[in-house]
Parts: C-alpha cells; structure tokens; sequence
C-alpha cells in the first residue's frame, strides 16, 4: 500500500510537516482507484507501487490540488522586451494524460472485464 511519508519524501516535503497530508492521502487514493479501475482489479499489486508514486508525484506536481486557483503555466514567451504570458489551467485532459504515460506498465496488470 502507498504510504504518506514516502510521498513526502519522493516530493521533497518535511516528514514533520501535515499540512498538506489531506491533499497527499486525496492523491494517494484517487491514484490507486484509477489503477484498480483501469485494470479491473480489486487491489494494487506490489509490482505497480512505483508506477503508482510516479503517477502520484505527477498529479500533485500537476493539478495543484488544494490551492483554490490553478496552477498557473506558460503559454508563450517573447524576447525582444522579455514579454511573458501564463495560463490559467494546466491541460484540462492531464488525468487521462497522465493516465497514458504509464499504460505500458498497466497493462501488465490489466485484466478483461465482463
């Protein structure tokens, strides 16, 4: 099972620091229901815990979950006078994006579902 504290420290965050436990346990199960409901299986095997972190680290790095507005990112730069533009949102698509860069190893789990 994914554990909060590795989270942590695979992100750079302080073990003595909880305020952002909420948001790392949030990640942690919605990557796990996406792992479990993609492969039809009931829980996560130990061979797709790393992918599992991989895929955590990439959703919380991304999505700015617990910040009430988006994550803003560049849309276009200039260099004449270094004009600098940013976005709004990231890819409104990411979770299934995300999902994507580690379908390989998914399907080694994978199972067909009636």
């Amino acid at each position: 099972m994914l554990a909060t504290d590795k989270l942590k420290s695979l992100l750079g965050i302080e073990p003595a620091d909880t305020s952002k436990d909420n948001i790392l346990e949030f990640i942690i199960d919605d990557v796990i229901e996406n792992v479990i409901n993609y492969c039809n299986i009931e829980e996560l095997p130990s061979g797709l815990e790393h992918t599992a972190y991989r895929m955590a680290i990439d959703l919380y790095r991304n999505e700015n979950i617990g910040n009430e507005e988006s994550a803003a990112v560049v849309s276009s730069i200039e260099e004449g006078d270094t004009t600098v533009q940013f976005r709004k949102s990231v890819d409104e698509d990411f979770k299934n994006t995300l999902l994507k860069n580690y379908i390989p190893q998914l399907n080694r789990y994978r199972r067909i579902a009636w």
